[in-house]
């Protein structure tokens, strides 16, 4: 995920903490690749070497995630929990989906995670649920048809 200059991050405060989680163990791990990359020196001959090879791209990657994850956190925007009587993000929202109850949480992009329950704001659900209230019935289009979800409640 690029983040330009400008381009706002929006988290929970959970979801920064998780950022910030990450990017300290991020940070720790270098001291290990570097001493990965060492030991892979000694093994000699560089360009048959794939242990070097190896601990070169995890260095790359690793970097690349630290430099991403200081970037978004650059360009955080706080979402607070308010308990509203309209979706938004940050809420919790319960809703019936062909007869079955289901919860989630709308969240920014960068903390969506739909196996947990968190709904990016930019997704098509998420972004049908905002604004909607309580008992309201909210037709979203996905690849499979329309799908109703009714708004049981707001957190």
């Amino acid at each position: 995920m690029a983040i330009k200059k400008e381009q706002k991050v929006l988290l929970t405060k959970q979801g920064l903490a998780d950022l910030e989680q990450e990017l300290a163990e991020l940070v720790a791990r270098r001291p290990e690749i570097a001493n990965k990359i060492r030991e892979a020196k000694d093994y000699g001959d560089l360009s048959e070497n794939a242990s070097y090879d190896e601990a070169r791209e995890e260095q790359a990657f690793l970097e690349g995630r630290i430099e991403e994850i200081e970037a978004m956190l650059k360009n955080v925007q706080m979402v607070s929990n308010h308990h509203s009587e309209e979706v938004e993000i940050g809420s919790t929202v319960s809703v019936e989906v062909n007869g079955e109850q289901k919860q989630y949480r709308i969240v920014g992009s960068t903390e969506a995670n739909p196996i947990e329950g968190k709904l990016s704001n930019e997704s098509p659900v998420g972004s049908a649920l905002l604004g909607r209230r309580k008992g309201e019935e909210v037709e979203v289009e996905i690849p499979v048809g329309t799908v109703v979800y009714k708004i049981t409640s707001i957190n």
